[in-house]
């Protein structure tokens, strides 16, 4: 049902508010609740009739079913997304053809230091 209420637990509230209320007072709570009950479906009615009639033809036209958020699951979609590797692969293949390229173009470093010789420093980095 909704929120996780059950049918179960539904009939154990009623009991405990029968309960708590008390037979004198139950008649009248019961009828403000059918009232209130009422009221709520009237005003439900009454908007979806608003929305057809400013809506037109168009209310008819709309697939209800695609804007229903319990069909966006965020882990269909993430897979989805990871399974779609196209654009990726050429993308990451331009990357390291670029990293590729650099490596080539750079000059060969030293990886050791002579005795006495200052290790690089640039002013401009710190």
């Amino acid at each position: 049902m909704f929120f996780g209420i059950t049918i179960e637990k539904l009939l154990l509230i009623g009991v405990i508010a029968a309960l708590l209320i008390g037979p004198e007072r139950l008649p009248r709570y019961a009828e403000s609740l059918a009232r209130f009950t009422r009221r709520t479906r009237d005003f439900l009615q009454g908007a979806k009739t608003r929305v057809r009639e400013e809506m037109g033809s168009d209310f008819d036209d709309v697939d209800w079913r695609s804007l229903d958020p319990r069909q966006y699951d965020p882990r269909r979609i993430i897979r989805e997304a990871l399974l779609d590797d196209a654009p990726v692969a050429t993308v990451r293949a331009a990357q390291a053809a670029s990293v590729v390229s650099a490596m080539e173009a750079a000059p060969a470093r030293k990886t050791s230091l002579t005795a006495g010789e200052r290790p690089p420093f640039d002013s401009e980095a710190t």
